[in-house]
This record gives C-alpha cells, sequence and structure tokens, in this order.
C-alpha cells in the first residue's frame, strides 16, 4: 500500500490528488510514504508549504515503481482479456462501415450467438490494440504493423450513386451504356479525396465540370446523395441497403478498387471457436 501511495504521489507531485486518486485521506497518504521513507532510510519528497517536490531518491523510486505498476496493469489486462475471450470482445470498425453496413446486420449474428457479448469501437487507421480492443475491421488503404493476423473479408466495389429520382437530372442512358452528364454535381469527402480520380481511372471516365461539394466525412457525403445533392462513390457495401430499398441507384454499377475489407487481430481468429463464427458470418455478409 505505502508503495502505491508513493507511486501516486509521485507522478501528481502532490498529496491531496494523490488520496482523492486513491480515495484515502491526505493523512492516510501522508503516513504511508513517510513509513516508505523511514524503511529506507532516506527522504522521497522534499515537502515545501504547499506541495512536494521529489528528490533524487524519489525521482529514482518513482521510475521504478511506474515500471513496476506498468506490468503489473499490462499483466492483469491480458489476463482480463484471456478470461472473457470466450464471450466478451470489443471490435473496432471504420464508422461509415460501422453505421451503414454493420449494425444494421448485426441482430442476425446476435441472434445466432446470444452468448456473445461484442462491444463496438468506431475507428480508423491504426488500431490501438493495447487500448483493450480485440479485433478490428479495416480498409488495407494504410501499412499494417508486423505482428498482427489478418483474415481477409471481401472486395471494395465502387461506383457514381445517386438519388433515385435524379437518376435522369445526372446521367444520360445512351445505346452504348449510361453516362455521368458532364454537369453533374459531384459529391467529394475529405476522407477519401482521391475517390472519384481513382473510379475514373478504372473505367476510363471523363471528369465531371459540374459543381463539386466537399464533405468532412464519407457518411456525409453518401447521405447528401440520398437527399439529391448530387452524386457520390458508393462502395457497393456502404449504400447496398438503399440501393436495395430504392433510395438510391447506380446506373453505372460497381468495379473493384484494388482494396479490401480485413479482420485484424493480435491472436489467430480462425483457431478460436467463437472467433470462426464470426469471421464466417462476417464473409457472409459480405457476399
Amino acid at each position: 500500500m505505502a508503495l502505491r501511495c508513493f507511486e501516486v504521489a509521485a507522478r501528481l507531485e502532490n498529496f491531496t490528488r494523490a488520496a482523492e486518486e486513491l480515495h484515502l485521506t491526505h493523512g492516510a497518504v501522508s503516513r504511508a510514504v513517510r513509513t516508505l521513507e523511514d524503511d529506507l532510510g532516506t527522504a522521497l519528497f522534499e515537502r515545501r508549504q504547499r506541495r512536494v517536490l521529489l528528490t533524487e531518491a524519489g525521482r529514482r523510486l518513482a521510475g521504478a515503481t511506474s515500471e513496476g505498476f506498468g506490468l503489473i496493469r499490462s499483466a492483469a489486462l491480458q489476463l482480463r482479456r484471456q478470461a472473457d475471450r470466450s464471450s466478451r470482445w470489443t471490435l473496432s470498425c471504420e464508422p461509415t462501415l460501422l453505421m451503414r453496413w454493420l449494425i444494421p446486420r448485426w441482430p442476425a449474428f446476435q441472434a445466432l450467438h446470444p452468448e456473445l457479448n461484442v462491444q463496438f469501437d468506431a475507428g480508423g487507421g491504426p488500431v490501438p490494440f493495447d487500448n483493450g480492443i480485440d479485433l478490428a475491421i479495416r480498409r488495407d488503404d494504410f501499412e499494417r504493423p508486423d505482428g498482427l493476423f489478418c483474415e481477409p473479408l471481401f472486395s471494395e466495389r465502387i461506383g457514381p450513386v445517386c438519388r433515385a429520382d435524379k437518376l435522369d437530372l445526372f446521367f444520360d442512358a445512351a445505346a452504348d451504356g449510361t453516362t455521368l452528364r458532364a454537369g453533374a454535381p459531384c459529391l467529394h469527402t475529405r476522407t477519401r479525396p482521391h475517390a472519384w480520380n481513382d473510379w475514373r481511372a478504372l473505367v476510363g471516365a471523363r471528369a465531371c465540370r459540374g459543381k463539386q461539394h466537399a464533405f468532412d466525412h464519407f457518411y456525409f457525403s453518401l447521405q447528401a446523395a440520398a437527399s439529391g445533392l448530387g452524386v457520390a462513390i458508393g462502395p457497393w457495401h456502404l449504400v447496398r441497403d438503399e440501393i436495395a430499398a430504392g433510395i438510391l441507384v447506380a446506373p453505372m454499377g460497381f468495379v473493384e478498387d484494388g482494396s479490401s475489407y480485413c479482420l485484424l487481430s493480435r491472436e489467430p481468429v480462425a483457431g478460436d471457436t467463437n472467433g470462426a463464427a464470426l469471421l464466417s458470418w462476417l464473409r457472409s455478409q459480405g457476399q
């Protein structure tokens, strides 16, 4: 207990705040530190009128206790994860995919596996596995750190989409196929700034000369398309439900853009019974 009181007091350099964090009294923290100083035979703090400062000995011990308690917390977290692994996970998923694809389908998975408790975390890019994340769904558009296991889920397919009742306004239907009208307003997003150029390069389409609208997040551009503001580049998995409902249309279809989604983990997922079930289900939903 004395070492714990010292570690918090050393980190905060304040006995009162240390007492608040530990839910103890100021006197209890002060006595614990004094007992430790008496046992070591050296002062750990220089006590002034309203604050305390670490001595050289205090700084040495603070470094050791900080490292030691950090190792204890890490070990406890790993043990907790192992104990909960069979039934409790935190799954990180890119926000737009989570909102428009995974959550609408999740009740079906829950019905199949009511014993599993899966919490969602919205996030993109590198995965903070050290902060309690067990699994992550990511598009492979960033460099993946070594030591992670990667299970492919489905390929990304993209195409221009618009509100169904704006089809004739934004697209031309000709004998040689549907084309985007030159003056159609194009919707862009800062999180995927090259989406339009990537699609044009894949299909050989000409550049848009209509109004250009930019949004901070990808789901805003898709919502803008559904509201009739223009044409957005829509990944099939993110717009498939609205196409099925007749809200959006994709008159030029979808093409693979060379990227794909995958399930990332620190440990093999396929070898775990529940992990294999989740992996199989995710792949089935990506078809």
